[in-house]
């Protein structure tokens, strides 16, 4: 028997005598082939692991490094370097290296320190395997033809990994969710509140004496986009009988983020205090109503939580699933008074802005921006306006609302459409009418657009 095999071997019993524990010993130095060795002990581990890998660092779904290993050494090989993953000449250049090391750069320095052990373990074990396999002249000439080469990677589009990635998230947040956050000032909103501002003097008394009553829970907007939806999505995460989730990833009309702002007071108790508030279904709010049901941000509030359910439950497989996500919320006010009386108190209308187009008395086909509300007893609608930027993945530039010539068209969910699906667009079953006007788009809703249906032709 070779010595340095007996001297292992003794070396183990002692330590098995000692410890009461069985240590194996794997001879890697005396390994005919150090890639194939390297692929065994280093990346299969990562295979076989029941651990999400790094990538869900930046990726909510679609991507895990997982799809990149076959389960032949040879068969991860010359699929990874035939997708041009691997660089065989420069091989602490492959790409995939640069794909792992893709969270370095991640602005959450919380997330890119919990995920660094994992990720330094993932690159050094591919950078050691790919550099082995590139110095092996038999793999390096081994062909796909060869009946051992599969395809790697992902199996969904590229669009719709980048829809899964966390900064579209966050972005789509701030548009979606953040940019209306004052909807729900001083209650939720703490860096809102300016002590230098006499005005906000008592809502920072109010927003003192919730926190004392319930909790640091209270301070829903955090300082950036980023760390709101960060704490939105930790918080929901915990499940309570007691409390419906914020998000509610299962049921998203029956998150609390919508169904709080859109409820009205506890009951008064015969002292004339209110009752708790209710976190579960029928829920109440301290606050009050802050938003009714199928107006602009409740469409937009529910339009994202929504989205995000779907992509934690990787339900995107294909680009024709995805949302369009190009709403870019603003404080222009369009108003529209004189509504028919055969339509409703509470029926929603949304209304669609065209620019004119280059030819005269003509006008371009697709809206430039749109807004949803609520038929009034006075019967009208208000809305701010969302601009309709590019499709995501072409730029998102931001549109621009000149003063000049537009058309509006009108359209009324005169059959309830909206109950079923609040983030649908009305089809023309559901249009109204049209108006020409000459706009000037002043911000504020002290300075609102305002026209009357009874121009609707």
């Amino acid at each position: 028997m070779d010595s340095i095999v007996c001297l292992r071997l003794k070396f183990a019993t002692a330590l098995f005598l000692l410890t009461g524990s069985l240590f194996f010993f794997c001879p890697v130095a005396d390994a005919a082939d150090p890639a194939l060795d390297l692929f065994e002990q280093r990346i299969m581990p990562i295979f076989k692991s029941p651990k999400p890998s790094s990538c869900v660092q930046c990726h909510l779904a679609s991507v895990d490094l997982k799809d990149y290993i076959l389960p032949s050494h040879e068969q991860t090989f010359i699929a990874l370097r035939d997708e041009g993953l691997i660089d065989i000449d420069n091989p602490d250049q492959s790409k995939i290296l640069k794909l792992i090391e893709m969270g370095t750069k991640d602005p959450d320095k919380h997330a890119k320190l919990i995920h660094r052990r994992t990720r330094d373990a993932e690159l050094a074990a591919f950078a050691a395997w790919i550099k082995a396999c590139s110095a092996d002249e038999q793999l390096r000439a081994m062909s796909a033809t060869s009946g051992v080469a599969a395809r790697v990677g992902p199996t969904t589009t590229d669009r719709v990994i980048r829809h899964t990635r966390k900064d579209r998230l966050v972005d789509s947040f701030e548009r979606n969710v953040w940019s209306q956050r004052m909807r729900c000032f001083p209650c939720h909103t703490p860096n809102e509140l300016d002590p230098s501002k006499p005005m906000h003097a008592k809502p920072i008394q109010r927003h003192r004496e919730l926190v004392e009553k319930f909790g640091k829970r209270m301070d829903i907007f955090r300082e950036t986009p980023a760390e709101s939806m960060k704490a939105l999505i930790n918080s929901s995460r915990r499940h309570s009988d007691d409390h419906l989730p914020l998000i509610n990833i299962d049921s998203p009309a029956e998150s609390l983020l919508v169904l709080k702002p859109t409820n009205k007071l506890p009951k008064k108790k015969s002292d004339g205090t209110f009752e708790p508030p209710s976190y579960k279904l029928p829920v109440s709010h301290m606050g009050g109503l802050k938003m009714h049901k199928d107006d602009h941000s409740y469409k937009s509030f529910l339009a994202w939580i929504e989205d995000y359910a779907r992509t934690v439950r990787e339900e995107y497989t294909s680009d024709d699933q995805l949302p369009l996500d190009n709403w870019l919320a603003t404080d222009i006010v369009l108003r529209l008074t004189n509504v028919p009386e055969q339509l409703e108190n509470l029926t929603p209308l949304q209304l669609f802005v065209y620019r004119a187009a280059d030819k005269r008395d003509t006008w371009q086909t697709e809206p430039i921006a749109f807004t949803q509300g609520l038929v009034t007893p006075r019967k009208i609608v208000n809305g701010s306006l969302f601009l309709l930027t590019q499709p995501n993945g072409s730029g998102n530039k931001e549109p621009k609302l000149a003063p000049g010539r537009y058309l509006i068209k009108v359209y009324a969910d005169k059959t309830g459409r909206l109950k079923n699906d609040p983030t649908a667009m009305l089809p023309e079953d559901d249009y109204l009418g049209e108006l020409e006007l000459q706009a000037r788009w002043r911000h504020g809703f002290k300075q609102a657009e305002i026209h009357s249906a009874t121009q609707l032709k």
